[in-house]
């Protein structure tokens, strides 16, 4: 256990300890907030990786708990924010870090000269991250409840009817459109930001089958390469699953930016400074998450408890909605988290029932993981 989640806590000391120096007491206390924040929110987020890394060759595998860790730190929580104010404002990367260090006085919105704050500029961009966001995770969220070729089931009674309708071809992203065309109707609050909805909720779809697609096809062409692996040799078998593992990490940092969203957005409700988001959120939640995804790969959680996929996928529908429905009213952050919570919680617990109403087995059946996958499963090193 400390082996897993050691690393986690001492860049969680360090964290606080530089938010300590970088702003006294409150900084710290912030910042310690941010990170219980984040776990609490991305706990789904580590399920989700967690089924997809089982099935990705031991090189993918590391480039994703460290590359990806550091896009995750760096990237989603302190580079994201910065470029959503030099993209909307027109600000230089030097300019935007500077109106983000030096905020207006007593929390105000704007500055005496009329021009808006950081935060505020965040928050007018709200809509095409929502958007985007949202409809990345809806069509990750209902690829998965209307796979026909699914064989466990949770929720039964309504995840077989489901899925018999999921025989009807692309009828997600005829669900996903028609939620993108009601949330630019009816959640968008003037004709711009309708607009703006679509565009940014087309671009999230757009990335999601195109990422997706180009997964499955590189592990399509992996199975023919391992066909004719006695002829060809092992070089060929791992250029194929360079390639489809490449394309699965792509899909991994994608959905992980897609799932911090609702974080990065949300912290600004607690504070607007970079670098205590960047600590709390990057150092902290990131870290936590990483170490909870390594711990449920190693440890075969999600072949024993075979509903945490379901309870996660679902949590993601409902983050999804949440995302998409923010854009009319703001939605408080611990409802979002509470809801992941309770439904990862209740697929953990019907896990536990019927392994005991089984005797203590295992799964009945492999697990079906969404997006692209490749053939070569392993474990983690340690």
């Amino acid at each position: 256990m400390f082996r897993i989640f050691g690393l986690s806590f001492f860049v969680t000391i360090a964290a606080l300890v530089a938010a300590f120096f970088y702003g006294g007491p409150e900084a710290l206390v912030l910042t310690l907030i941010l990170g219980i924040l984040e776990v609490s929110l991305s706990f789904d987020n580590a399920v989700i990786n967690a089924t997809v890394l089982q099935r990705m060759s031991q090189f993918w595998v590391r480039m994703f708990l460290t590359v990806g860790i550091l896009i995750a730190v760096f990237g989603m929580r302190l580079v994201f924010p910065l470029a959503i104010v030099w993209i909307t404002a027109g600000l230089n990367p030097v300019q935007a870090l500077d109106l983000a260090l030096n905020p207006p006085a007593d929390g105000a919105h704007y500055f005496p000269d009329g021009s808006a704050s950081y935060q505020t500029l965040i928050e007018a961009a709200h809509p095409q991250i929502a958007a985007f966001g949202g409809m990345f995770l809806l069509m990750l969220f209902l690829d998965f409840i209307f796979d026909p070729e699914r064989e466990i089931t949770w929720l039964s009674w309504i995840e077989k009817p489901l899925q018999r309708i999921g025989q009807l071809d692309r009828f997600p992203i005829i669900v996903a459109l028609a939620a993108l065309l009601a949330t630019g109707i009816w959640a968008a609050h003037t004709v711009d930001e309708s607009k703006t909805v679509f565009i940014a909720g087309l671009l999230g779809l757009v990335t999601y089958i195109v990422v997706n697609g180009l997964g499955e096809f590189f592990h399509v062409e992996e199975l023919e390469e391992e066909a004719e692996i006695a002829r060809s040799g092992p070089s060929e078998l791992a250029k194929a699953t360079g390639k489809a593992g490449f394309f699965l990490f792509l899909y991994l940092e994608v959905l992980d930016a897609s799932f911090s969203f609702d974080g990065v957005i949300g912290a600004f409700a607690i504070t607007a400074d970079p670098i205590i988001i960047a600590l709390g959120l990057g150092f902290i939640g990131a870290m936590f998450v990483r170490s909870l995804t390594v711990y449920l790969v190693e440890k075969g959680t999600l072949a024993e408890y075979v509903y945490l996929e379901h309870g996660a996928h679902w949590a993601i529908g409902a983050l999804a909605g949440i995302l998409l429905f923010s854009i009319y009213t703001p939605v408080p952050e611990l409802v979002t988290g509470l809801v992941g919570v309770v439904l990862i919680l209740a697929a953990l617990f019907s896990s536990i029932v019927r392994n005991r109403r089984e005797g203590g087995g295992e799964g009945d059946g492999p697990l079906i993981a969404d997006g692209p996958t490749v053939s070569t499963s392993q474990t983690i090193e340690s």
